[in-house]
């Protein structure tokens, strides 16, 4: 897999070229932060909605003051960031915050994910071409083969990586020493990273979702970086149906951009973006046409539950697997259905969201169910 910088600059004859990595040098006090200040000259960076300085970022306030706090450290003692973690659920911004360190800094930028690292030598380039105080960003560790693992583990304490060359008799090894860099690693699933890789990420941190209010302030923000006016009831529309999730939310204004320019005046307004998200089927919960099925199919063929998520899946003809990880998270977070022993089961919450009331006979059930449960505990 070719190698991805995430820093560029400008195909300039007289630039100064590594020629160990080929990368550009950029002195730290002349062009680098140039390259991504949001300015006229620079439209494909107004595009990009990513922040690019740790002051841009809106929401994760512990988070972000915490970072600034390790960065300054950094600075100070002219030292490589310690390796970090960031884990959470998708789309909370692991990735923007990976990408906004390096830039504070004043470092070179590689990226990388988990699954295309295969094999250790997959990662050996990434690991030669990492310069002093350099970040190494790895999106979904968790999902890195053992081998590469292992791999890892002496290049990220004593940053050194062991090559072996030649096999049986003739076979040698070379100890090559690193330039002291950090690893950056996110995960959506932090469970599934074993305790050895865990233990040295010195630093680590849990995004969570955003409230409404950094949400609007993220829609409107992101709009003036698109060159669309949009009226703040219309953000607050589009982020009060972005389930907390500023990915969530980027993509519902730049769909309200796409109706509003074809439908339009070209200006996002409460109404235009009422019938955008209408047209996508988003209601004032967030839930999409499959989380309504998801609701109605229990309802309507399973008497609101218990049903068992196999059955669901067989009814509404889609793989478990999708049910288990894209549309049940969000609609047990929201308290729409339960999860027991016995299966799932709509709540009195859904029952009213979907504007239907549950049978008399379900709901004498589920007393009884309850009383049960407590008499269980005497």
């Amino acid at each position: 897999m070719a190698r991805e910088t995430t820093i560029r600059q400008s195909n300039d004859d007289d630039a100064d070229v590594d020629p160990r990595s080929g990368k550009i040098r950029v002195p730290p006090d002349m062009s680098l932060q140039s390259a991504f200040d949001d300015n006229e000259e620079q439209p494909e960076f107004d595009e990009a909605l990513r922040p690019s300085k740790l002051s841009d970022v809106i929401g994760q306030t512990a988070v972000v003051e915490r970072i600034r706090i390790l960065l300054e450290a950094a600075r100070k003692r002219e030292q490589p960031l310690g390796h970090l973690l960031f884990d959470g659920p998708p789309g909370l911004g692991k990735t923007t915050l990976a990408s906004v360190i390096p830039r504070e800094l004043g470092t070179d930028f590689q990226i990388t994910a988990g699954p295309s690292l295969s094999a250790p030598k997959d990662l050996l380039p990434y690991l030669t071409n990492a310069g002093k105080g350099s970040v190494l960003f790895i999106d979904e560790i968790h999902r890195l083969p053992p081998a590469v693992e292992e791999f890892m583990y002496p290049a990220m304490e004593d940053f050194r990586v062991d090559i072996t060359l030649g096999d049986g008799l003739n076979a040698r090894t070379i100890n090559m020493q690193l330039q002291p860099f950090t690893v950056i690693g996110a995960t959506t699933r932090s469970g599934m990273l074993t305790a050895p890789l865990r233990d040295r990420f010195v630093n680590r941190e849990h995004l969570s979702f955003y409230t409404l209010e950094e949400l609007t302030t993220i829609v409107c923000r992101n709009a003036r970086k698109l060159r669309t006016e949009i009226t703040e009831d219309a953000a607050r529309e589009i982020a009060l149906r972005s389930r907390g999730t500023p990915r969530k939310a980027n993509n519902w204004l730049l769909w309200a951009r796409d109706y509003a320019d074809a439908r339009g005046n070209g200006k996002i307004s409460f109404d235009i973006a009422k019938k955008a998200l209408k047209m996508k089927g988003v209601d004032n919960r967030g839930l999409e046409e499959l989380d309504r099925q998801y609701l109605e199919t229990i309802i309507t063929v399973f008497g609101g539950g218990p049903a068992g998520v196999q059955a669901i899946a067989h009814t509404m003809n889609i793989p478990s697997d999708t049910l288990e990880d894209e549309i049940e998270p969000y609609l047990l977070r929201e308290g729409l259905i339960q999860r027991s022993p016995r299966g799932r089961m709509i709540t009195a919450e859904a029952w009213k969201h979907l504007g239907q009331k549950p049978p008399k006979s379900k709901q004498i059930e589920r007393d009884e169910d309850d009383v049960d449960s407590r008499g269980q505990l005497f």
